[in-house]
């Protein structure tokens, strides 16, 4: 498990020098979507659109689900996009979207208009996800799970900013929509410089083509030619476990930690989660270039299955402050990235396509599981999504240990 990469397994050393720029440009939509992602749940944000709507805080929390929404919605046909035209058009297209989203949500005079936009918002986050993410990856070969874990930097960042941002919109007596004008502003401008930089546009378009040099198929014909094994199915149903365990903990642990462990201040664990998933980021990116990418699949989410039994057990604010730290590395530090980057190695002829169905993955995860929780909470306590999420990480655990056994006949087969 703990195989390190040899130099003699790969062909190139590093990530040719004259496109690093042109992946720090496009990682910069992942600062945008940081902010994006993040701001309908900031609770002055709700409070703000809720007084410009006229309604409820809740009526907030429906808009931001049509995130989801949007993005269960493109993630079958981004991918084929991103296949047969190119990155560059894919990425496009989430900028474009993204910059609506932030009008439309700044301008909205109803919940309705915002809900479009939102859907627009999810929309952007796919074509984002299977534009950017795959053209980073060839822009970096054969870095790709540091190419995949750049993304989730980018969005710590803009997470750890956003409070500042609000703050300062505060302090100078501005609307919050100021801000979400300035990152419409801000995404075009990158627009502009993703039309304008380099990129290897013959590798997408031969991304686009089977080894028989047919154009690239719709979403359903990509995925019969991409010839799923058991072990490429059970990386992709990764996706939804490693998923499952940070919404379910970010979702759910402050309510285990008020009712359950009677803390006072159980906002506090937000603050030790968000400085655990940028630990993990700076030491997995370091840590992905001497090690395959495949083995933190198993490893990660192991130490957060015990993590969440000790919490389950012990049940005081020490235990649940820890567990916070440590969930917030194993499990939001970039295990989806690195899933992504796996499959992405093992289907190198329709990176997008198989970027979209472990998105996809992710998605159902984001609905259906914590739509569980609630019911499971509501019904049995704080005390049962811990044991849900418990026995969702340990299947994930499982998952990831029959790929690792499997993935040598697996990467020889697909590859």
């Amino acid at each position: 498990m703990s195989e390190i990469v040899s130099g003699n397994t790969r062909k190139e050393s590093g990530p040719n020098g004259k496109y690093l720029g042109s992946a720090f440009i496009l990682y910069l939509n992942y600062f945008i979507h940081g902010i994006g992602c993040s701001l309908l749940g900031q609770q002055v944000i709700k409070e703000f659109l809720a007084g410009q709507w006229g309604t409820g805080v809740e009526k907030v929390t429906m808009v931001a689900a049509a995130l989801g929404l949007g993005r269960l919605i493109t993630l079958p046909f981004s991918g084929p996009i991103s296949d047969r035209m190119g990155r560059r058009p894919c990425a496009l297209l989430g900028i474009a979207s993204y910059a609506l989203f932030f009008v439309g949500i700044a301008f909205s005079p109803n919940m309705q208009v915002a809900y479009i936009a939102a859907i627009l918002g999810g929309a952007a986050n796919s074509f984002l996800d299977t534009g950017v993410i795959p053209a980073c990856v060839e822009l970096m070969e054969p870095k790709s799970g540091l190419a995949t874990m750049l993304t989730k930097l980018f969005i710590s960042m803009a997470q750890l900013l956003l409070p500042f941002m609000m703050g300062a919109l505060a302090v100078a007596n501005l609307p919050y929509s100021v801000l979400m004008y300035v990152c419409a502003a801000v995404i075009l401008v990158i627009g502009v410089l993703v039309l304008k930089i380099p990129l290897p546009e013959k590798k997408a378009a031969g991304a686009a083509e089977g080894k028989t040099g047919d154009k690239a198929d719709s979403f359903l014909g990509s995925l019969k030619k991409a010839k799923f094994t058991v072990e490429s199915v059970a990386l992709i149903a990764i996706g939804f476990t490693c998923t499952a365990t940070f919404q379910l903990w970010l979702n759910c642990a402050q309510t285990f930690g008020k009712e359950v462990a009677h803390m006072t201040d159980p906002g506090m664990m937000q603050t030790y989660y968000s400085a655990g998933t940028i630990v993990a980021i700076f030491v997995t990116s370091v840590l992905v270039n001497k090690f395959l990418p495949v083995r933190f699949l198993a490893i990660y989410p192991a130490i957060a299955t015990v993590m969440l039994v000790l919490v389950y057990m012990i049940k005081t604010p020490a235990i649940c402050m820890a567990g916070a730290f440590v969930i917030g590395y194993s499990a939001a530090g970039g295990v989806l990235q690195l899933a992504t980057a796996t499959v992405n190695d093992l289907f190198p002829t329709i990176k997008g396509t198989i970027t979209s169905i472990i998105m996809i993955a992710s998605s159902l995860s984001n609905y259906t599981i914590l739509s569980l929780a609630g019911s499971l909470g509501a019904a049995k306590g704080a005390g049962s999504v811990i044991i849900l999420n418990i026995v969702i990480t340990a299947i994930g655990v499982m998952l990831a240990l029959f790929v690792n056994l499997r993935y040598g006949r697996l990467a020889g087969k697909e590859k």
